[in-house]
Order: structure tokens, then C-alpha cells, then sequence
């Protein structure tokens, strides 16, 4: 890896490439701290710390914490990657998206500019929703004493801000596309979950090493080290993982020549959702404690009780263990999301045509339906395998964050899976850049 990247920085287009990143990264960085007009920032941090539960700490880490400082970026991306989802599943409800989608590059474009403006919608209501409902408790300063047109002037002041905020991101995040290497969104998402380990670093520290003895710093500091780096070598290992389906094409005469009879492979990637069925998962087990948070809710009755089983900060402690229900509904959901994105991403009869038609078959398996039935079979198995490895990742940081009492951390197991995909997926993009840079000296010598 250190190598890859000390290549890239001697190829001058690369190398241009990265300090415009750079560049906007930085931008991003110090609009994070850029706060809204009008509003109170210690108000969200004192309600943010009264919160608990994987939801709030996950949706902090993904906007940089520029959520707690109530900057301008305090939507951060997540209305763009809610608008991803949502397109993304529309192209399978409405045939008209799905021809969209396939229809090359100007079908992409077109999905891509429906993605901006649901994007923009979806921050326009988040923005309006946290203006409204925390606006005269004390985000807005001074809203009480405001009447008229001055309490509506400070409303709309922040709507359009957060509005402006996001979309100003979204926008960033194609610039990287464009301009940059990899992925801009996610490289966007990246940087933000990065910019939280420093103080998750330091929990840990007052947490387990403060105060004690040298002999007990380093066993403790030994322990933390051998577990992010396991935990890291794992989400590795499940992300480049994958089955290889070797395929074996027949021969056939065009003119007077015998052409065909290579050997290829299908690579089945074992996480082939990718982290997708956490995000859904989160998303949906969080969304009814998050919207009870503006009632403020009496968890002494049943309902109270239900939103207990489903905060990820109730699970595994042993005063109360009827609550890790919720962690065993949280496994199922991950598993759920993981089959459902797998069958929409890979259609296993749609690839044993494509073969049909290009003479190519699996040996030992007819081709047509035979074949659709080997990879389907094998696709669920593969797809479950997956499935658990993503589940493992997710519950150990719960587990050790309830057995040890470590507090809320928002470096969980989504953010180190976001973290290891997003940085394999850059690596790979400044490699082929660079192979193509090469293949271009070679052509040009």
C-alpha cells in the first residue's frame, strides 16, 4: 500500500490529482467548523450527550462531528446517500428507471441528476424538522423572544443553511469524482469518520489508561492495538474474499479460423452487499428511537421498554439481558438486507443467458436453467457467509463497549467497514490510473 501511493506521487497528473483532493478536503474540514447562523452549538452537544445508542454516535462519526458543532455541514452527505439508496431501489419497482439505468451513459446521467435533487428534498426536510422541533428548545438563539417574521427569518436562515450545506458536499463530492481518484462521495464519508478517531483514541485512553500504572498502560494499550488490528484484518479478509466460478467457453469457426476455447471465471464476492445491509439495518432498528427523542419518551412503560430493546446501548448488560432481544431482531435485519441487495445487484439467471449466448458454460453444469439453479445455490450460500462475517464485525464493538463500559464510540463496525472498502476501492483506482499512465509511456516510446 505505502508503496502504491509513493509510485503515484512521482506521476505528475496523479500527484495533481491528490492535492486537489487534498484541497477540498480541507475545505470541508474547516466548514465543519463554520457554525450556523443563529444557532446555539452547546445546546446539541448537551441534548447529544443525553443520547445513547449505535444511531446517533454513527450518524456523528459520518458527518465529522460537524453534527455536535451544528456547523454548516451538520447534514454532512447523508441525504445524498439516503437519495442513493432510494434511487437504487426505485430502478427496481419502475421499469422506466431500470431502462434508465441501462441505457449507457446518458441514462446514468439522468438517474444521477434525480439523485441531486431527491438529495436536496431530503435535506430541505431534515433541515426543517430539526428547525422546528429544537428550535424554541434552545437551538435558535433568542427564538422565544422572537415574533412574527424575525422567529420565522431565524427558521428559515437555518433551513437554508443545513440545505445549502449539504448540497455544497454533494457537490464536492463529484468535483473529487471528476477531478480527483476514486469515489468522491465516499472519500467525502471517509474523511469524516476518520476526523472522529482522534476522539474516540481518547476515550479509550481515559477510559482504560488514565491514571493507572506504566506495567497496566501497556497491557491495555497491547489489547487495544491487537484488537483494532484484528478486527481490521478480518473486515480485509471478508471484503477481498470471493468465489471464483471457472467457466470454460467452446469452440467455433468464424471463416476459415477456430476461435474460442479460452477459460474464464465469475468472481462472486463473499460481502458482494457490501455494507449496505448495516446501513439498513441501523437505519431502521434507530429511526423510532430517534423520532421518540423529540417527545422524550417514559421508558418505565411497555413502549418505553421496546425503544430500550432497540437502542444498541441496552444490548449485553447484565442487569438487564431481555433487552439483547433487539440485538438477536439487529442480526436477522443484517442477514435480510444482505439476501434482498444481493438479488437486485446479481440476477443468476440473467448471467447463465449471458453465457448461453456466448457458447460459454460451467463444466459439469448444463447451461440455461442448470445453471441459473448451480449459481443461485451457490449465491445463497456465499451470500450467508457474508452475511455473518458483517454481523461478527458489527456486534463485537457492542459487545466490548457494554462488557467494558467504554462509553459511546462512534469508530464502530460500520465505520471500520466504510474505512477498509473505501480505502481498498482508492488504492485500486490510483492503480489503474497508474497502469494506464504506464501503458501510455510504453505507447508514446
Amino acid at each position: 500500500m505505502l508503496k502504491t501511493i509513493q509510485n503515484a506521487f512521482k506521476i505528475p497528473d496523479i500527484r495533481k490529482k491528490l492535492a486537489y483532493m487534498f484541497v477540498m478536503l480541507v475545505i470541508i474540514r474547516f466548514g465543519s467548523q463554520l457554525p450556523i447562523p443563529g444557532v446555539d452549538p452547546s445546546f446539541i452537544r448537551d441534548w447529544f450527550e443525553q443520547q445513547s445508542g449505535d444511531a446517533f454516535n454513527f450518524f456523528n462519526a459520518m458527518t465529522g462531528g460537524s453534527f455536535t458543532n451544528m456547523s454548516i455541514f451538520a447534514l454532512s452527505i447523508t441525504p445524498y446517500i439516503t437519495s442513493s439508496i432510494i434511487i437504487q431501489l426505485l430502478t427496481i419497482a419502475i421499469p422506466k428507471l431500470e431502462e434508465m439505468q441501462k441505457d449507457g451513459e446518458d441514462g446514468r446521467k439522468k438517474i444521477q441528476e434525480y439523485t441531486r435533487y431527491l438529495t436536496v428534498a431530503l435535506a430541505l426536510i431534515q433541515s426543517t424538522a430539526m428547525s422546528l422541533g429544537f428550535g424554541g428548545q434552545g437551538l435558535l438563539i433568542n427564538f422565544n423572544q422572537q415574533t412574527g417574521m424575525g422567529k420565522a427569518g431565524m427558521v428559515i436562515v437555518a433551513i437554508a443553511t443545513m440545505t445549502a450545506g449539504s448540497a455544497l458536499l454533494m457537490w464536492i463530492g463529484e468535483r473529487i469524482t471528476e477531478n480527483g481518484i476514486g469515489n468522491g462521495i465516499s472519500i467525502v464519508l471517509l474523511f469524516n469518520i476518520i476526523s472522529s478517531v482522534p476522539e474516540d483514541v481518547g476515550m479509550l485512553y481515559t477510559r482504560f489508561m488514565s491514571g493507572k500504572t506504566v506495567p497496566i498502560k501497556t497491557v491495555s494499550a497491547l489489547i487495544i492495538i491487537a484488537v483494532i488490528v484484528a478486527v481490521f484484518v478480518f473486515v480485509i479478509l471478508l471484503q477481498d474474499a470471493e468465489r471464483r466460478i471457472p467457466v470454460q467457453y467452446s469452440k467455433k469457426m468464424q471463416g476459415r479460423k477456430m476461435v474460442g476455447g479460452q477459460s474464464s471465471h465469475i468472481p462472486l464476492k463473499v460481502n458482494t452487499a457490501g455494507v449496505i445491509p448495516v446501513i439498513f439495518a441501523s437505519s431502521i432498528m434507530s429511526f423510532p428511537v430517534v423520532i421518540a427523542q423529540f417527545f422524550n419518551p417514559d421508558y418505565s412503560t411497555i413502549g418505553g421498554k421496546i425503544l430500550m430493546m432497540l437502542n444498541s446501548s441496552s444490548w449485553f448488560k447484565s442487569a438487564a439481558p431481555v433487552y439483547s432481544i433487539g440485538a438477536i431482531l439487529y442480526v436477522a435485519l443484517i442477514i435480510i438486507f444482505a439476501y434482498f441487495y444481493t438479488s437486485i445487484t446479481f440476477n443468476p439467471l440473467e448471467v447463465a443467458n449471458n453465457m448461453k449466448k456466448q457458447g460459454g458454460f460451467i463444466p459439469g453444469i448444463r447451461p440455461g436453467k442448470p445453471t441459473s439453479d448451480y449459481l443461485n445455490n451457490l449465491l445463497n450460500y456465499i451470500v450467508f457467509i457474508g452475511a455473518v462475517g458483517l454481523t461478527v464485525i458489527c456486534i463485537i464493538p457492542l459487545i466490548i463497549s457494554s462488557v467494558f463500559n467504554v462509553g459511546q464510540l462512534s469508530f464502530g463496525g460500520t465505520s471500520l467497514i466504510i474505512i477498509v472498502s473505501v480505502i481498498l476501492e482508492t488504492l485500486k483506482a490510483i492503480e489503474s490510473q497508474m497502469v494506464v499512465r504506464n501503458y501510455k509511456g510504453f505507447l508514446n516510446d
